[in-house]
């Protein structure tokens, strides 16, 4: 409380009147060198510590110190990360990098849960602790761009030098280009540019560049043995992720994008930063000194309304700027549908490894059973059982697919699905965006995909005897 004089009335270093034995005068003038007991008026404190000036909002309302904020998303962090059993003792966890605020902060936080294990099992008598092991992955996409050679490689050497500064002796940093997914073919950049002149649509465009790049991290993950991927992905993202996809009629699919965890792949990918938004792990990396790089793409190099994405990335933020907690309650929305059975991690041994209690916790989020969806062989949505059912029901009089069939049916694995059949068996928003009705568009764009979507196509059938039965009664 500040005395109710000016300072020039201030006499001896305490006040006159009624309250001059119980509260210091504020003055600078006071002669005593007693510390005032309150600060002034103009100086706001952190509402968590009390003790710093305040820095920045965190969760909306709350005005806190760096310090603070730290403490505040890495709590988020871990919460997500032990609940969901996202990382164990035993994994090899790959981090997915683009430079950006949300995999920086990713990154810095595997390192410190990593940095703590490290000094436990030190700290151990018996020596038995294991310590997860951290891989970084950064898919270098200046190819699809037509970006300079010259600014991609100090694009390479700023990425580099960021990861350099937190890896361990041991660990290894991928740094792939995204036409690494044609690595069986001597053209893989012509492939890669071939196929991205040949979707017409500029949403469909960025969306399979997205796909891709999920392709190219997944091949490191399994190249290398890691079995946890870990992206940056944040609320913001997720939010702008669901009206899009509304928009794009990928509805059905929307519950497998928003959860923690995404077994479907080989090695699962988990979100920890799902809870977190980017204005925050923005300032945390402006606060802590971390530095960022800013990445092109396609959207960025054509402007805000380059299609549907950027235009609903446009939409989320004017709504998030009249109100800071709408991207949370997007996201808190989509939550609540249904998840599939792969939004599950898959029992592992590790977890015999682990105290009771964090045992029993963990098994409640684990599954053992093996997830039976079928996925879009390009962007690996889930598909709706009926409508594949009905939809390879009325390709049984199809010549081309009855000579398939006949090839799966006499073991001939290698065969391949004719074109115009693999883009029926795509889910709604792939064939409208990506492929095309003309035939001669599908049978170019077919022929330039990745053989680990084709695969995934001959996966559907080769691997479901109760839609191969429907099949073969519709013939």
């Amino acid at each position: 409380m500040a005395c109710g004089r000016q300072s020039g009335n201030c006499n001896g270093g305490s006040c006159e009147g009624a309250e001059q034995d119980l509260f210091s005068c504020s003055s600078s003038s006071c002669s005593d060198g007693r510390k005032q007991n309150k600060p002034t008026e103009n100086k706001r404190l952190c509402s968590k510590c009390k003790e710093k000036e305040t820095q920045v909002k965190a969760n909306q309302t709350e005005s806190v110190c760096g310090a603070c904020l730290h403490a505040s998303i890495l709590a988020k962090f871990k919460g997500a990360v032990n609940s969901h059993g996202m990382i164990l003792p035993t994994d090899k966890v790959l981090v997915a990098f683009s430079g950006g605020p949300a995999s920086r902060v990713a990154l810095e936080f595997v390192k410190e849960i990593q940095s703590k294990a490290q000094r436990d099992s030190d700290a151990s008598r018996d020596s038995v602790l294991h310590v997860f092991h951290v891989g970084v992955a950064f898919v270098d996409e200046s190819t699809a761009l037509l970006v300079d050679s010259h600014e991609a490689c100090q694009l390479i050497e700023e990425i580099k030098f960021i990861v350099s500064g937190k890896a361990n002796p041991g660990e290894q940093t991928h740094i792939v280009p995204i036409e690494s997914i044609w690595s069986d073919s001597a053209d893989c950049k012509e492939k890669l540019l071939d196929l991205l002149a040949s979707v017409h649509d500029t949403t469909g465009k960025e969306d399979l560049l997205g796909y891709l790049r999920m392709q190219v991290l997944q091949k490191v993950a399994v190249e290398h043995g890691y079995n946890k991927l870990v992206l940056g992905l944040c609320t913001s993202r997720i939010a702008t992720h669901v009206v899009a996809s509304t928009v794009k009629g990928q509805g059905y699919s929307l519950p497998a994008d928003v959860q923690y965890v995404d077994a479907r792949w080989k090695v699962p990918v988990v979100l920890p930063l799902r809870d977190c938004v980017v204005k925050e792990l923005a300032m945390l990396c402006h606060l802590n000194s971390w530095k960022t790089v800013f990445t092109k793409a396609l959207s960025t190099l054509a402007g805000s309304h380059f299609s549907v994405n950027s235009l609903i990335a446009s939409f989320v933020a004017l709504l998030q700027e009249e109100n800071p907690s709408r991207e949370r309650t997007i996201v808190r929305t989509a939550e609540k549908l249904n998840a599939f059975s792969f939004n599950q991690l898959p029992e592992s041994e590790a977890i015999y490894q682990l105290h009771r209690r964090r045992r029993e916790a963990l098994r409640n989020c684990m599954t053992n059973n093996t997830y039976s969806e079928l996925l879009c062989p390009i962007c690996s949505g889930p598909l709706n059982d009926k409508d594949f059912v009905e939809m390879i029901k009325s390709l049984g009089t199809d010549s081309s697919l009855r000579a398939f069939l006949v090839a799966i049916n006499n073991g001939e694995t290698t065969s391949d699905l004719p074109s115009s059949d693999f883009q029926c068996l795509c889910c709604p928003s792939c064939q409208f965006q990506i492929l095309h009705d003309q035939k001669s568009s599908s049978q170019q764009i077919h022929s330039l995909l990745p053989d680990v979507m084709k695969k995934r196509a001959v996966e559907n059938i080769i691997t479901n005897e109760s839609w191969m039965r429907s099949v073969s009664s519709g013939i």
